[in-house]
């Protein structure tokens, strides 16, 4: 009997003790990522944003969620509402259930497997299912148009961002996210004999992947310029037009879950993950945890920047460059990439 609680039951519930801190800790840094879009949205259109509940409106997200709480939920009648309400809750879950393979430091990680990187691939591949089931059983054309757009918009876009991963893979030679990050720790700056910095991390060696995963997470996420699905002005709010209350802000919660997962993705591949920009003091006393936390927020900033001054794209215009423009570059650099390190010996 000890043995199996020593091997299993203490095991599992420490397991469910992180995951609970996991979660409220992430539903936190949500709330105030949300409230900074706002405000990064209204600084750039010379306007307050959120500035009435709480200190300079830091309890704005809080009062939000109060609110759809409350709200009496309204299914439709021609519904079909036991999928109806099983959507939104298919989509908070996936987006959540992604964080579980995230490394925020050295040994900070739930789950640390192998397969860390192809596990976020699939469970996040998955996650167009809650936004199908949501417009289809809606039973609304508006609803359906935005769930399919969405559908071909995220699988259009993943096949960009999969051969983005292929090209780090190839460096890496690993597919666990902590040993993508430590591979950071020597790079182009270490070969041209110079000490660690943030010059050996993936953005410089593979900057145009870089920019192509950056571009496709922005598409992948429903984000301005590519919010296509959610077009007020073409679909009346897209696949969520006939929700609303609770369910409504589950919809919302998965989204921007998925939108701080990328932002993550983005600083485990190409910035270094928890790694300081120089390896010496002061930088080097920063706690791994802090850094990674202020490079994502560094890049939602970029995402927040983007919707602010990016116009949207059509719909034309978005599978072109998903379909024309990325597919054929992203292949090409899996070739380049692989043929380097063939040819050079840095294959890892």
């Amino acid at each position: 009997m000890s043995v199996f609680i020593n091997d299993y039951v203490i095991p599992g519930a420490i397991m469910v003790a992180q995951s609970l801190l996991l979660l409220v800790a992430l539903l936190l840094f949500i709330a105030y990522i949300l409230y900074a879009d706002r405000k990064i949205w209204a600084a750039v259109q010379l306007r307050r944003g959120p500035n009435v509940v709480g200190p300079w409106g830091l309890l704005q997200s809080f009062a939000d969620l109060l609110k759809f709480v409350f709200k009496e939920p309204i299914i439709p009648a021609s519904s079909s509402k036991t999928v109806f309400l099983l959507a939104p809750l298919v989509s908070v879950v996936l987006a959540l259930a992604t964080w579980a393979v995230i490394p925020f430091n050295e040994n900070w990680v739930i789950a640390d497997i192998n397969i860390g990187i192809l596990y976020i691939f699939a469970i996040s591949s998955l996650e167009v299912y809650g936004i199908i089931m949501g417009g289809w059983a809606s039973n609304s054309k508006y609803a359906f148009l935005g769930a399919l757009r969405s559908a071909a918009q995220m699988v259009s876009y993943e096949v960009s961002i999969g051969f983005v991963i292929i090209t780090v893979l190839l460096c890496v030679g690993s597919l666990n996210l902590t040993d993508i990050v430590l591979s950071q720790q020597d790079g182009l700056g270490t070969m041209l004999g110079l000490s660690a910095s943030f010059l050996d991390w993936h953005w410089l060696a593979l900057f145009p992947m870089f920019v192509i995963f950056f571009i496709s997470a922005l598409a992948e996420t429903n984000r301005p310029p590519f919010d296509l699905p959610e077009a007020e002005s073409e679909l009346v709010a897209g696949f969520m037009v006939e929700y609303g209350s609770t369910p409504y802000m589950m919809f919302m919660l998965g989204e921007y879950a998925a939108i701080c997962l990328m932002c993550a993705l983005t600083t485990i591949l190409f910035l270094g993950g928890w790694l300081p920009p120089f390896d010496f003091a002061p930088f080097t006393w920063v706690p791994g945890i802090v850094w990674f936390v202020l490079k994502m927020c560094m890049v939602f900033f970029m995402f927040a920047m983007v919707k602010a001054f990016v116009p949207r794209y059509r719909y034309d215009q978005l599978m072109r460059l998903g379909w024309k423009v990325f597919l054929p570059i992203s292949l090409f650099m899996v070739f380049a990439v692989a043929t380097v390190l063939q040819i050079t010996g840095w294959a890892a």
